[in-house]
């Protein structure tokens, strides 16, 4: 079933947005890592949130308080997933709905083509398949948005979205627009849905991708800066927006408290 909003609405005018950062759950302590934290850490910061009256949002319903005035909850917050890992699926997902939350998981298209045909479920290194990125999006408790098809590198000359040396305006919106068109079109064509946010790989952006997502109808875009959004009437607000990575060694309390009263 999917969620509906609930609590008061937020007050107009500017609103204060927290975005949370994840990649991936995984139960052996010896594989989490800075982006790898358990499923259990991941329940507790829903139990913290629910406790503390938070309720996570999707980038569509953000978008829309934006541009239509629609109502949001009392205390929104934003939980969002990097790159579409297959633990997304086998261990968020479950808990999302057992908390009545939502999540925003962006994905590596190229990855998910892969997946989707080798059908490999390992809880550390697979990514999703299309089969599971729809069961979640049917289920109302996940969003899809565009993590780039194949961008997420920093090995080819490129870092992520960036441009490459001496690449030049327009080859740099040739090869940016087809790689992240391509992700656009596969969405659309597997889910029937069409990503409105873009997801930078690495948090990269420049100022000529941030014109091109516009040119390609995005309507926001979330980079890895560490802030707390400011959201106002202004759609230019949604974009760069910033987010908190989810450290493996912090309490849910711990880690909370410190953004939740970041002024």
């Amino acid at each position: 079933m999917a969620i509906t909003s609930r609590d008061k609405p937020a007050e107009q005018g500017t609103i204060r947005l927290p975005i949370i950062m994840y990649h991936g759950l995984v139960k052996e302590s010896k594989l989490q890592n800075t982006y790898f934290i358990s499923p259990r850490l991941f329940e507790n910061d829903l139990k913290y949130l629910k406790d503390n009256g938070y309720t996570a949002i999707s980038m569509t319903e953000l978008i829309d308080y934006v541009y239509n005035g629609a109502p949001l909850p009392e205390k929104p917050i934003l939980l969002t997933f990097d790159d579409g890992f297959y633990n997304n699926y086998l261990y968020a997902y479950p808990l999302l709905k057992k908390y009545n939350q939502k999540a925003v998981i962006s994905i590596l298209g190229s990855q998910t083509d892969r997946y989707s045909l080798i059908k490999i479920n390992n809880s550390y290194y697979s990514y999703l398949t299309w089969g599971q990125i729809n069961e979640m999006i049917m289920s109302g408790h996940i969003e899809i948005q565009n993590h780039t098809y194949d961008m997420h590198d920093s090995k080819s000359g490129r870092t992520g979205c960036g441009e490459k040396s001496g690449e030049g305006m327009e080859k740099y919106r040739e090869n940016f627009t087809a790689d992240v068109g391509l992700l656009q079109q596969r969405i659309t064509d597997y889910t029937g849905t069409t990503p409105n946010t873009m997801v930078y790989p690495f948090g990269y952006y420049t100022k000529n991708s941030e014109v091109l997502i516009k040119e390609m109808g995005f309507k926001a875009s979330l980079t890895c800066s560490a802030k707390i959004n400011k959201i106002s009437r202004d759609p230019e607000c949604l974009y760069k927006l910033g987010r908190y990575l989810r450290p493996p060694d912090k309490s849910s309390d711990s880690f909370f408290k410190k953004i939740l009263e970041n002024k």
